[in-house]
This record gives C-alpha cells, structure tokens and sequence, in this order.
C-alpha cells in the first residue's frame, strides 16, 4: 500500500522588504534540504524570485511519508532578527516570512465548477521577474467565487501546468471549507499565517544570540545555521514530545 501524503508548501515574504525575501529563501532551503534529508520529493511549482535571489513567494509540492505530521506545526509566521548584509551601520533588523502547509485532496473531494474559473497563460519567469520562456506555458487560475488565485510555471507545458495549479487551488477551497471561511477572500491561511505582521509569530529566528524560540512551544534552540541547512530534527523532534505527553494526559 502507497502510504505517501502530499501537501502544498507556500512561503511568502512578509515584513520588512527585501531581508524579508532574503529570509523567505532560506526557510525555502530550509524546507528543501529537509526533505532532502526525509527522502521526501521536493517540487516548486510557482515562484516570484527577486533580483536579490530572495523570494516574494514560493509554492511546492512536498511528497513523501508522515508529511503532514512532521510538517503542520510550521504553518504561521515567522520572524528573523539579524544585520542584513546590505546593513552598514550594524543595526539589527527585523523582517517577517509565512508559511502555510496545505494536505492536498483529490478532486473527487472537493467540486469546482468550471464557469467559477478564469484562466490565463504566461511566460514562465526568473530572477526578478524577467520572462525566461518565449513560449505562455505558465498558467494562472483565478477561482471567481472565492477571489483565490494560484498559479503554476515550472512544468513544460500548459496542461501539466493547469494540472498542478488546479491541485493548489483545491487544497486552498479545501482548507478554506474547513475552516468555514470559504466566503471571505484571504480568510483561506487566516489561522495559518495571519496578516504576517511581525507581532503575529510562532517562531524567531535571533541570529546575534543564534538562538531559535518557538514560542508555541516554549522552547530555544540554538544553531541556527545549521536548522536552516535543513537539520529540524530538534524542533519537530520537540513537538513530537509535547503532543505525545498530551496524548497520554487525555
């Protein structure tokens, strides 16, 4: 039996401009090199990269075993303190990144009514938005009902794109039916990743003090470098505990 799972991965830059992008990438290798790590599958599936090799957004496909399990404790914000490179005073600053993890769902599961949908195709593009592809293979789905839309720009041709933009797109309806904020656009991540303001954060990322503090759980970790090269071990490892000792409190 195939006890594979599947979720969306989608990381946006929040706060705080291009180090907000810059920290966008590297919870983007965080993640990458983690399923690496799992032997899970790793595919991007849409991106908007910036000049700085940051990322405004980036949505993958994670495929592999326990995904949802090791993963659902990431979705939210989080927030970075540190000298960004370009900062010649020294001053440290703070900038903000969220992520959401969304299981995906076959289409048996959730019904989309074709005339909801409006389509558009483009050229897939590179680092700072140029157009790397002369050919409209990308494909952006706008889902009218719900305001959602999503896209997708990796694969080679348009149907394979539209397959996979339309995957993103069911998880989204899918997630916001569950929460019962299907009628209100952007209310879909709401409890996941809030207005990604810097106040609104389950984890920092302190890198003058290289600490990490997960504030949901209570907890420091330290070696942040080392987290962010995709060694999570200790933090899911952690949250693994907790919800094994409430488990046993029930």
């Amino acid at each position: 039996m195939d006890d594979k799972e599947k979720v969306i991965l989608e990381i946006r830059a929040g706060t705080g401009g291009d180090e907000a992008s810059i920290f966008a990438a590297d919870l983007v290798r965080m993640y990458q090199r983690y399923a690496e790590k799992e032997g899970w599958k790793f595919s991007i599936l849409d991106y908007n990269q910036t000049s700085l090799g940051g990322y405004k957004t980036l949505v993958a496909e994670v495929a592999g075993r326990e995904i949802v399990k090791m993963l659902k404790n990431e979705s939210g914000v989080h927030r970075v303190q540190r000298i960004p490179e370009t900062e010649k005073s020294g001053r440290v600053h703070t900038s903000t990144a969220s992520v959401a993890v969304l299981p995906q769902v076959a289409p048996t599961e959730i019904q989309i009514n074709p005339q909801d949908l409006e389509m558009s195709f483009f050229r897939s593009s590179g680092p700072g938005g140029q157009n790397v592809n002369k050919v409209e293979t990308a494909v952006r789905i706008l889902h009218k009902p719900s305001g959602i839309v999503v896209s997708s720009q990796v694969e080679r041709s348009q149907a394979s794109n539209k397959e996979k933009a339309m995957g993103i797109l069911r998880a989204k309806l899918f997630e916001a039916q569950q929460q019962k904020n299907s009628q209100e656009i952007g209310g879909l991540r709401k409890d996941q990743i809030g207005t990604a303001e810097r106040a609104e954060k389950i984890r920092t990322y302190n890198f003058p003090q290289d600490r990490i503090t997960d504030h949901r759980l209570g907890k420091k970790f330290s070696r942040i470098e080392d987290v962010l090269n995709g060694n999570m071990d200790p933090i899911v490892k952690a949250f693994g505990k907790t919800e094994s000792n409430s488990d046993q409190k029930k």
